[in-house]
């Protein structure tokens, strides 16, 4: 798992690339996300595009970073899910908590 961020206007974009899997990918999401927030973040916007794979575990660290992000006076939304995430998002129902968008300019506007 790979996490890089950028910024777009006041928006941390992180783009997480490989598995977000237990011991692996969710600890790469969970320290990027706390790095953000320390270093001032406040809108975050995670860019799914390349996830190969999301296990239970990456299902509960994108709620736990919703969580933390929410908690801290931010929002934290979802770019690009590919298809088999989104199909877990909406077995799970957690389509209806977090927002998601397949334009990163759409994305970016919307905060």
């Amino acid at each position: 798992m790979k996490i890089s961020a950028r910024h777009r206007d006041n928006v941390t974009i992180l783009d997480a690339k490989g598995k977000i899997t237990i011991g692996v990918g969710d600890v790469a999401l969970r320290e990027a996300v706390h790095e953000a927030l320390n270093a001032g973040a406040r809108n975050v916007l995670i860019n799914l595009a390349d996830v190969a794979t999301i296990d239970s575990s990456g299902i509960g660290e994108l709620v736990s970073t919703y969580t933390t992000v929410t908690n801290r006076g931010g929002k934290l939304k979802l770019l690009g899910m590919p298809a088999k995430i989104a199909d877990l998002m909406q077995v799970t129902q957690l389509i209806t908590v977090f927002e998601t968008f397949d334009d990163e300019d759409e994305a970016v506007h919307s905060f």
